[in-house]
């Protein structure tokens, strides 16, 4: 059975990712010209779109990852805390971090990350997302970098994932909810 269908509909089209990633690169490429850019990747959902926007930034930068979690008691709540599952390789000192995000949602894991993170001595430290739900906004953070908002659905595909499933769809769709109220 093939995962297109449990999509619903799709909400943004591989050749609109295509496009507006090549528009945020080159945003990115000016904005950061002559800086130490470093982009840190939040993994696992964001590396479809990593992959993709660091081949669009024309400067030079370095890339990172890190694997951070905000838990609760059960998957979808949130209780505020980060716990930093794998940390970052480089040192931040003198850098432009720009941290890379599938989707900004609720803001809670960002909100904590982004402190920390500045207390590293980078230059600056800003978020790029691919996805932004403003309508689930628990903290007060935005992305500098947006890629496309979506309204409050569940969204998968482009990095984002149901169950560790559906990343690899090359859109974004909305997920049918036979498929995640089982």
């Amino acid at each position: 059975m093939s995962m297109h269908n449990d999509i619903q509909k799709v909400l943004v089209t591989e050749d609109q990712l295509r496009d507006r990633v090549k528009e945020l690169g080159a945003q990115i490429s000016k904005d950061y010209a002559g800086k130490d850019l470093l982009l840190v990747s939040i993994l696992k959902g964001a590396v479809v779109f990593m992959a993709d926007l660091m081949r669009a930034v024309e400067i030079p930068c370095e890339i990172d990852f890190m694997v951070v979690s905000s838990y609760g008691g059960a998957n979808t709540t949130t209780t505020g805390l980060v716990k930093i599952i794998k940390d970052l390789d480089a040192d931040l000192s003198g850098k432009d971090v720009l941290i890379v995000e599938d989707i900004l949602d609720t803001g809670v894991t960002l909100s904590k990350l982004v402190p920390m993170l500045k207390l590293r001595n980078p230059n600056s430290v800003k978020i790029c997302t691919v996805m932004d739900k403003p309508s689930r906004r628990k903290a007060d953070i935005r992305a500098d970098y947006t890629g496309f908002q979506v309204p409050d659905e569940f969204v998968v595909g482009y990095g984002l994932d149901y169950d560790e499933k559906y990343r690899n769809l090359p859109y974004v769709g909305v997920l049918k909810p036979e498929v995640y109220s089982k």
